[in-house]
């Protein structure tokens, strides 16, 4: 890694990646502890077929990893002309501990974070719980707000009407849950005659 800035060091990274990975999996596993990396996308040359982007460091924080996540923006958040978040999408490209592919959106506000009324909105619309007439989006009988910003400013305000659209979510999802388990129970038994 030291030297001058145009000497080249192939797959030096690499190598110290994979000496350090193997020490540190023992002692990581041992204290219970979560590590986060954070890396960035690279171009390969000369790729016709398949995806031509990689993540710099080698192949072993690849293999080493338990969870995969692509992290991309998708859109800007505006407020005027002020960008005040990015509209996100994560896909799962390995998970070791559930099942991996799947894919989720949501808004990072850079005040706040993971925006938790921008997902209670998503969910609702994805459920109908929630329902948007143009740039409407209502609730029943109450108008959350003209646009997707001034609803989610609804739902901070008025965390009352926040909390009942989550309890509907949640009653819902563990509805569909329980459904579709029942079917698979029902599908699998067999009756006396059958035996």
């Amino acid at each position: 890694i030291e030297g001058e800035m145009g000497d080249s060091h192939v797959g030096l990274q690499a190598r110290l990646m994979s000496q350090a990975l193997r020490k540190l999996t023992g002692a990581i596993s041992n204290s219970n502890t979560s590590v986060i990396f954070t890396n960035q996308l690279r171009e390969k040359i000369g790729v016709m077929f398949g995806n031509p982007e990689t993540t710099a460091g080698g192949k072993a924080l690849k293999f080493y990893a338990s969870v995969r996540l692509d992290i991309r923006r998708i859109d800007s958040i505006k407020q005027g002309t002020d960008v005040m978040g990015s509209r996100t999408r994560v896909k799962v490209v390995k998970n070791k501990v559930a099942p991996p592919f799947r894919v989720a959106e949501f808004d990072i506000m850079y005040s706040e974070g993971i925006s938790r009324e921008g997902g209670l909105i998503d969910l609702g619309l994805e459920m109908g719980l929630v329902k948007k007439s143009g740039a409407w989006f209502n609730v029943g009988d109450i108008r959350l707000g003209q646009g997707r910003e001034n609803a989610k400013d609804f739902l901070r305000q008025n965390s009352d009407v926040a909390s009942a659209i989550e309890e509907q979510i949640r009653g819902n999802i563990t509805s569909f849950n329980v459904a579709e388990i029942d079917g698979v129970v029902e599908d699998d038994t067999l009756d006396d005659d059958e035996v």
